[in-house]
């Protein structure tokens, strides 16, 4: 536990403030990394106030009891939401529990296997934002390491500027270092459908302006560990995941009558589908649901 005390976090931050950055953590069974992130929060040093808000998922583990001892130590800086039963396993998404609870006019995202490295990162990322209306995120390099502490370079999303339709076409970012204004408000009912919640996330904040890479923030650490919920995947069960959530996107753009966006989501999903599937088992299954339809309707 890093040895800060709550007064030397805040001693440059203004008096009677609501807090400008809402740290957004979410955790399952972390208990070997959950302090090592926290602590990355807790060194931040701003000028403005900042609240943490850590979601224990019902971990079986420590992760809640090690959380417990930060809350005490830290009682004023994070805001815990401990669940009595496990939601994930439900199909509740994690971060939109977490959006409900935080009040900051930035969301900055961490899950509690992963950390920061740079103190400032908070405080050049709200510089930017509040600097260039046009940019509704900000985002920074990544270093991913296995167990052994091995770098594995192949980690991370854009390390460029998007513009709007790029984050709106889901051009990935590195979840852990994003830092974005808090402009969603509730997240649409295809949201909670979706399997990479991150990519719908950018797709939705692309509605409201661009992306800006920093380059000059310390990478952040992602953890690729056996406990992961995308890391170990294969590269099949990420296409699953990217044919549910380019499906799901589909219909939230087509809902709302966005022709444009709906479009390139179906094309995209029909992709995955043929690199999953295959194209003649494709044709198989149409013609199979065509001849239901064709039964049903006789």
């Amino acid at each position: 536990m890093i040895d800060r005390t709550e007064q030397e976090i805040m001693e440059n931050w203004p008096q009677s403030e609501n807090p400008v950055v809402s740290v957004c953590c979410t955790t399952f069974n972390h208990e070997n990394y959950i302090g090592e992130a926290i602590d990355s929060f807790l060194m931040q040093k701003t000028n403005f106030p900042f609240e943490i808000i850590v979601r224990d998922d019902c971990s079986t583990d420590r992760t809640s009891s090690i959380l417990r001892d930060y809350v005490h130590k830290y009682p004023d800086l994070i805001k815990p939401i401990y669940e009595a039963e496990n939601q994930y396993s439900k199909g509740v998404k994690a971060m939109p529990v977490v959006y409900k609870k935080a009040v900051g006019a930035y969301f900055a995202l961490c899950e509690g296997d992963d950390y920061w490295t740079d103190p400032l990162k908070l405080q050049k990322q709200v510089n930017f934002l509040q600097k260039n209306a046009e940019y509704v995120v900000t985002y920074s390099d990544i270093q991913g390491f296995d167990s052994d502490g091995d770098l594995k370079r192949s980690y991370g999303g854009a390390k460029r500027d998007l513009e709007k339709n790029e984050l709106q076409k889901c051009t990935s970012i590195s979840t852990m270092t994003a830092c974005f204004r808090n402009v969603l408000g509730e997240v649409p009912p295809e949201f909670n459908s979706t399997r990479m919640a991150d990519l719908f996330t950018w797709s939705l904040l692309g509605h409201f302006g661009k992306g800006k890479f920093i380059s000059d923030i310390g990478p952040s650490k992602y953890r690729v560990h056996d406990g992961g919920i995308f890391s170990k995947k294969s590269d099949t069960e990420k296409l699953r995941m990217w044919l549910i959530t380019s499906g799901a996107l589909y219909s939230y753009y087509d809902r709302i009558g966005n022709q444009e966006l709906s479009d390139y989501f179906l094309e995209s999903n029909t992709k995955a589908s043929i690199q999953l599937y295959g194209f003649s088992n494709l044709l198989k299954l149409a013609w199979k649901r065509v001849s239901i339809f064709l039964k049903k309707n006789a």
